[in-house]
C-alpha cells in the first residue's frame, strides 16, 4: 500500500527537487539559442572542442533523465494525491481532474507567452489517460508501461531510421552527388531556421508572443500528442512504483541498493555507446533528433530508476542535513522554480530583457545553470520559511478548490 495520505512522502520532494534543478542544465540550451540548440552543440552555428564537451556531459548526465524523473513523480503524486482525497471523503478522480485542467492552461501560457520550450500541457494531456489506469494492480500497471514505452520507441527510431542511414552516409562520404547536394540544402534549411529564430527572440515581449501564436500555434497540441508515448508510461510506472511502496523505503535495501547501482551504471553505459556514435560525427541534426528522441529511451528510463533509488536510499540521512533540505525545498517548490526559472532565463537571454541569446555556446552556459541553481535553492528556502507552499503551488491549489487558501506559516 502507498504511504498514508496524511504524511508527505519526503523522498518524492528530494527526487523532485534534483530533476528541477536537473532540467535547468537541458533546458539552458534551448533558453541561450534557438530550439535546435537542445539538439546540438554545432546548431545554428559551429561550436568548439570546449562546448561539445559540455553537451556531451549533458547528454551522460542529465539529457532525458531529468524529464524520466519528473514524469515519474508526476504519476506518483497524481495517485497519491487521488488516494489522499478519496480518504477524505472526496471524489479523488474529480480533484484531480480540476488540477490537469488548470495545468493545461497554465501549460498553455507558459508556452505562448514565455517559451517554446513548455511540458506542463504535454503532462496535463497524460495526465487525463493516467486518471483512467488509476486503479490498475501496480504489477500489472509496470507491466504496460514498458510495453507501451518500448513499442513507441522502437517503433519512432524505425521510422527515423532511413534518414538517419542517409545522413551517416553523406557524412561518411558513400552518398550520391545528389543525396549530398540535398543534404547540404537540408543543413542549410535547417540552420536558417536557427537564425529566423534567434532574430525573432530579439524582438520586444509582445513580438515574442505574437511569435509563437502566428508561427507556432499548435505546437503544444503536437507536442503533446508526439510525446505522450514517452510521459504517459513514465507516469504509469511512477504510479506503480508508488503502489508497491518503492517511493515509501519500503523495498528491500539490497534490491534497492542493485537498482540504483545498476540502473546509474548500465544507463551511463549505453548512453555513452551512443555517444561513441554521433560525437566523432558532430552530432547532426537528423541523428541527434533520432538519439534523443528514441535511441536514449532505454538509457534515460535505466538512469532515472537508478537516480530515484538511490535518492530514496539515502533520503532518511539527507532529510536532516542542509544539501538534503536545499533539495527538498527546490522539490516542494518545483512548480514555481521551473516556471520562475524560464522567466529568469528568458529575461536573461531574450530581447525583452538582456538580449543575450546566441552570445554563449554550450561551456559557457553553465555559468547560468548554476546562477539558476542558486536562486531556485536561495527562493524556495526563503519562501517555505514563511509560507507553507510556493506562489504558483498555492495558487494552482487556490484555483483548484476555488477559494483562497491560508498560505502563511
Amino acid at each position: 500500500m502507498p504511504e498514508p495520505a496524511a504524511e508527505r512522502i519526503g523522498s518524492l520532494d528530494l527526487i523532485r527537487g534534483l530533476a528541477v534543478l536537473g532540467i535547468l542544465a537541458i533546458n539552458i540550451g534551448g533558453f541561450a539559442g534557438p530550439s535546435l540548440a537542445t539538439l546540438s552543440p554545432n546548431l545554428p552555428y559551429p561550436g568548439g572542442a570546449a562546448d561539445e564537451m559540455s553537451f556531451a556531459v549533458n547528454f551522460l548526465l542529465f539529457e532525458g533523465k531529468m524529464r524520466a524523473l519528473f514524469s515519474m513523480l508526476f504519476g506518483a503524486s497524481l495517485l497519491l494525491l487521488i488516494e489522499r482525497n478519496d480518504e477524505q471523503g472526496r471524489f479523488g478522480i474529480g480533484v484531480q481532474v480540476r488540477r490537469l485542467s488548470w495545468l493545461a492552461l497554465f501549460g498553455l501560457a507558459h508556452f505562448y507567452v514565455l517559451w517554446w520550450g513548455d511540458i506542463l500541457f504535454g503532462y496535463a494531456v497524460a495526465g487525463f489517460f493516467a486518471l483512467l489506469l488509476s486503479e490498475i494492480a501496480p504489477r500489472r500497471l509496470a507491466i504496460a508501461a514498458v510495453a507501451i514505452f518500448t513499442i513507441w520507441h522502437a517503433s519512432g527510431a524505425a521510422v527515423y531510421a532511413p534518414n538517419v542511414m542517409l545522413e551517416n552516409a553523406v557524412l561518411a562520404g558513400e552518398a550520391t552527388p545528389g543525396q549530398s547536394s540535398d543534404y547540404a540544402k537540408y543543413l542549410q534549411d535547417v540552420r536558417d531556421y536557427g537564425v529566423a529564430e534567434t532574430e525573432a527572440m530579439q524582438g520586444s515581449f509582445a513580438a515574442q508572443v505574437v511569435y509563437r501564436f502566428t508561427q507556432l500555434p499548435l505546437q503544444p497540441f503536437t507536442g503533446a500528442l508526439e510525446g505522450l508515448g514517452e510521459t504517459l508510461p513514465l507516469m504509469m510506472l511512477g504510479m506503480a512504483l508508488l503502489g508497491s511502496g518503492f517511493f515509501a523505503g519500503r523495498w528491500r535495501g539490497r534490491t534497492m541498493a542493485l537498482m540504483a547501482v545498476g540502473g546509474i551504471a548500465g544507463g551511463l553505459a549505453l548512453t555513452a555507446l551512443i555517444l561513441a556514435l554521433v560525437w566523432p560525427r558532430g552530432f547532426p541534426p537528423t541523428m541527434m533528433d533520432s538519439a534523443i528522441n528514441y535511441w536514449t529511451a532505454l538509457p534515460h528510463l535505466l538512469m532515472a530508476l537508478g537516480y530515484a533509488a538511490l535518492l530514496v536510499l539515502v533520503a532518511p540521512r539527507l532529510a536532516n542535513r542542509v544539501p538534503g533540505r536545499w533539495l527538498m525545498a527546490c522539490g516542494k517548490m518545483a512548480f514555481s522554480n521551473y516556471i520562475g526559472t524560464t522567466v529568469l532565463m528568458t529575461w536573461i537571454f531574450y530581447g525583452w530583457g538582456l538580449g543575450w541569446i546566441g552570445r554563449f555556446g554550450n561551456a559557457w552556459q553553465w555559468l547560468f545553470v548554476v546562477l539558476g541553481w542558486a536562486v531556485m535553492v536561495v527562493f524556495s528556502n526563503m519562501w517555505l520559511a514563511r509560507f507553507r507552499r510556493g506562489p504558483l503551488e498555492w495558487l494552482w491549489r487556490s484555483l483548484v478548490e476555488w477559494r483562497m487558501l491560508e498560505n502563511r506559516r
